[in-house]
């Protein structure tokens, strides 16, 4: 017996909940999938701040309707789909989703969407080669750091030149 409509206005009213907090969807054909490597992939994910959602095509349908930025993945909607939702870390989302695929080897890429555009697999792999939010920081923070260490070091010069400059005139004298 399916669902009843109540039932699947609740699973709809959750899809765009979860939509509106994602920032990346990966459409994923999942067919050849067992049910314990669906539950793994699920684990890789969530451990990246990523929800892997199995529903059906017509209820995502619905969910994104109207929504500007999901839009496009509706062309990505057909035969067994999974979607990925990304809501922090799109490159680790990216990257651990690769590390499983290549393990199973039972998964495509149907696409990606992202900011209202759709994604193909390769460019999805360019997003997974960025640097990861924790990385920039600390790449911000260094060229600061340095930034910091150098201003010191001149302002500490500066003292010391002066006082080489004027021991200097004092001995030619």
């Amino acid at each position: 017996m399916g669902k009843s409509k109540q039932e699947k206005s609740a699973v709809i009213t959750e899809l765009k909940e979860t939509l509106g907090d994602s920032q990346l969807a990966i459409v994923i054909d999942y067919h050849s999938l067992t049910v314990s490597e669906i539950t793994d992939l699920r684990r890789k994910l969530l451990a990246k701040g990523t929800v892997c959602k199995v529903t059906k095509n017509t209820l995502m349908r619905i969910a994104i309707e109207g929504n500007p930025k999901w839009q496009p993945m509706e062309e990505f909607l057909k035969g067994s789909t999974a979607v990925l939702l990304a809501k922090d870390d799109i490159a680790g989302a990216i990257k651990a989703y690769q590390e499983f695929q290549k393990l199973t080897k039972k998964t495509e890429v149907k696409g990606g969407v992202m900011e209202g555009r759709a994604l193909s697999e390769s460019q999805l792999k360019a997003i997974s080669e960025l640097p990861s939010k924790e990385q920039l920081m600390g790449q911000v923070a260094g060229a600061i750091n340095s930034l910091a260490a150098k201003i010191a070091i001149g302002i500490n010069e500066l003292p010391s030149s002066l006082a080489r400059g004027i021991r200097a005139i004092s001995e030619k004298e």
